[in-house]
């Protein structure tokens, strides 16, 4: 087993967007489910988070930005937008989610931890420089990763949102930006209505930006064939020094949000092959985030396939490989023409990535 730091904590389950909100605080439940089996298991460490320091996060949003988002913490309801609302706890548990995601960042980069996942709520990717955005108020990865750089001098840092939604917010931080590879999986067309193919990056950042616009209904076959013939490849090209996660789980085949059909296994499969990358250029460093997953079943199953991935000694190939779909094909054409259209928009930057 490589060791695993798992940060949660339970401030994170008292923030409530309202009765109904599919970003409820029983999604801690399914978490705290997952640990409870892992407590004792050689390897796991199961540990209290901190929080983001103001530095830490406004070195992604603005100080205003900030200050809304505490002023919450005196009000029973502060509604932000039509998706995203606040109770007095909200605050805290997004300080506590962001600054988790910067300590799980120190423990890979010191050593305490090789791998590490920070399973806390709410998620972060879609928080805009200023303004919260789809159930989220800070970007957490986003904060890991600028934590990473200002705290740890790395260079290179990879980012890989697997969620069923584009993370519109990571992206755009981080789009002239060419210390960070950002590389994102999603169904297309749904909210937010970002991550177009021809989204690359701009500026200096042009060529780092990887968006993998996908219809409704793929397979783990379709994801696991664009990882195979375009994602890993260009990872390894960037060589990043330190592999994030944008580990949402609504794209599993029973989420209520998305249309997407992957099985649990997925995930376990999608994270073998970030440990890949990682231990190939990152001296094995990687630290997955949580996002999304609004089926509680889903949620708790790709959870538990990520850590257990995670805690594996070395990726296992046979239970990864792609596997023939009913008819012979392993996956859609639509996907294979995906890829193509991607390398194409890559090659200037990248050189053939699939030769």
């Amino acid at each position: 087993m490589q060791p695993v730091g798992i940060y949660t904590d339970p401030v994170c389950r008292e923030h409530s967007a309202g009765v109904g909100h599919p970003e409820r605080p029983e999604r801690m439940d399914s978490v705290s489910s997952v640990l409870a089996d892992l407590v004792g298991e050689p390897g796991i460490t199961i540990l209290s988070g901190r929080d983001a320091s103001d530095e830490q996060i406004t070195r992604v949003h603005t100080v205003g930005h900030l200050d809304a988002v505490r002023a919450s913490a005196g009000r029973e309801v502060t509604v932000f937008d039509a998706d995203t609302a606040a109770n007095r706890h909200s605050f805290a548990a997004a300080l506590r989610a962001a600054g988790s995601a910067c300590a799980a960042v120190d423990a890979v980069c010191l050593g305490d931890s090789r791998r590490a996942f920070v399973a806390t709520r709410p998620p972060g990717h879609h928080a805009e420089r200023d303004r919260t955005m789809g159930f989220c108020f800070f970007n957490n990865v986003a904060v890991a990763a600028e934590h990473a750089r200002h705290a740890h001098g790395l260079e290179r840092v990879a980012v890989v949102d697997w969620d069923v939604h584009h993370g519109n917010g990571t992206m755009h931080h981080f789009s002239a930006d060419p210390g960070v590879l950002f590389v994102s999986l999603h169904q297309y067309p749904l909210f937010p209505g970002t991550g177009r193919l021809e989204e690359i990056g701009t500026d200096a950042g042009a060529g780092y930006s990887l968006n993998l616009p996908l219809s409704a209904g793929r397979t783990d076959n379709d994801y696991l064939y664009l990882f195979d013939s375009l994602i890993v490849p260009l990872l390894h090209r960037f060589a990043p020094q330190l592999v994030l996660i944008s580990a949402g789980y609504d794209a599993h085949e029973r989420d209520p949000l998305g249309s997407m059909l992957l099985t649990s296994g997925a995930f376990a499969a999608m994270t073998q092959r970030l440990v890949s990358v990682a231990e190939r250029s990152a001296a094995g460093r990687l630290v997955a985030v949580l996002e999304g997953g609004y089926s509680l079943a889903g949620l708790e199953s790709g959870l538990r396939e990520t850590i257990n991935a995670m805690a594996a000694p070395e990726p296992e190939a046979a239970a990864s490989a792609v596997h023939a779909a009913p008819g012979g094909r392993l996956v859609d054409s639509v996907v294979e023409e995906l890829a193509e259209q991607a390398e194409l928009q890559l090659e200037p930057f990248w050189g053939s990535l699939r030769a």
